[in-house]
């Protein structure tokens, strides 16, 4: 009997690092979960934030301004950096990180004193630096939106990045934005493959959506792209041509990646994963993941960690950097304009 979670990237909380004690499951509570009435259900817990703004200072992200307006994030994509932070705030990166999300209420709030402190040096923020801000639970809260709108009114450039087609409901406000030069969109498109994109991503929309939201944006004038990220060896990098002329054919100017990497709690919830996902291949995959990353899954290295090294991460950097001057050579992204920023009281001339 299968029993996972049904509709969940992760099978299990692994336990919190920060932690003395843990809770093991036994077989009751896994029989419990395979009745669909009593499978795990997302719980949104309600926070007044204190700060919202996070800025890093990472030699691979200089200086990179991001707003998550939530924590947790319960599209369950099992290779998610972002399960580990979920443990600083009490939770495991398995389970609890897709099921448990914390919600910051004020958060639209926070941005808007915040761009009326002095203090503030107009800037270009990235809304999703760490969760999908389109995730399911923005249907209900609406802070994204919130927080868009925020941006248009102040004139503040921001960018996106989402695998929600959530975000044409916001056509409008980023229509807008887009005609002040104060905004920039990107999909996550992982795979087109929907078994493959099912069980890595098991809440988000289809590959083939994303293209259709992609081309919505692009017709729409919004300056749009396309991570193809994370590729991960064995599994999606034979994809990649095909993946950047399915973008291109839908208006997307730009495409990056990374290379997986499984940081923390991630190695041990994407081993479970693969070996029950695809058995046939799990020693394959995780033995060219290690390869890329100097005889281990995980990497820290500033300036390798993204993008890997060794003979199997060169073959992808080729092929991705290929793929991209055949189907996107000559197209380019539009710079976010700062200079229009305002606090309120300031008049516009125009």
């Amino acid at each position: 009997m299968d029993n996972r979670a049904r509709g969940r990237g992760a099978a299990i909380n692994t336990p919190n690092k920060f932690f003395k004690h843990e809770i093991e499951y036994t077989s009751e509570d896994w029989q419990q979960w395979e009745d669909p009435e009593v499978n795990p259900k997302t719980q949104f817990i309600e926070e007044e934030s204190k700060t919202l703004m996070s800025v890093s200072d990472s030699p691979d992200l200089p200086n990179f301004h991001s707003i998550n307006p939530y924590r947790g994030c319960e599209h369950g994509c099992i290779y998610c950096y972002a399960r580990n932070s979920h443990e600083y705030w009490g939770f495991s990166a398995g389970l609890d990180f897709e099921t448990k999300i914390v919600v910051k209420k004020n958060a639209p709030q926070l941005l808007e004193k915040l761009f009326n402190s002095k203090k503030w040096v107009p800037h270009q923020i990235h809304i999703s630096g760490n969760t999908d801000c389109y995730q399911p639970g923005e249907k209900k809260y609406r802070l994204t939106r919130q927080l868009l709108e925020i941006c248009l009114r102040y004139r503040n450039p921001v960018s996106i990045l989402t695998k929600n087609a959530l975000i044409l409901r916001d056509l409008d406000v980023l229509e807008k934005m887009a005609k002040l030069n104060l905004v920039h969109a990107a999909l996550s498109i992982t795979s087109l493959n929907e078994e493959l994109r099912s069980a890595l991503e098991p809440r988000t929309v289809t590959g083939k959506r994303r293209l259709q939201v992609l081309k919505t944006l692009s017709e729409a004038g919004i300056p749009t792209g396309v991570m193809t990220a994370p590729i991960i060896p064995g599994l999606n990098d034979q994809e990649i041509p095909s993946l950047i002329q399915a973008i291109a054919e839908n208006g997307a100017l730009w495409s990056h990646y990374t290379v997986v990497r499984l940081n923390g709690a991630i190695s041990t919830l994407f081993d479970e994963w693969i070996h029950h996902h695809f058995p046939d291949r799990a020693a394959k995959v995780l033995s060219q993941i290690k390869e890329c990353h100097g005889g281990v899954v995980s990497d820290s290295r500033f300036g390798i960690r993204m993008v890997g090294e060794g003979n199997f991460a060169e073959h992808i950097r080729q092929l991705h950097d290929h793929s991209c001057r055949k189907y996107l050579a000559g197209r380019e992204l539009p710079p976010l304009d700062t200079s229009q920023f305002m606090r309120a009281g300031q008049m516009r001339l125009f």
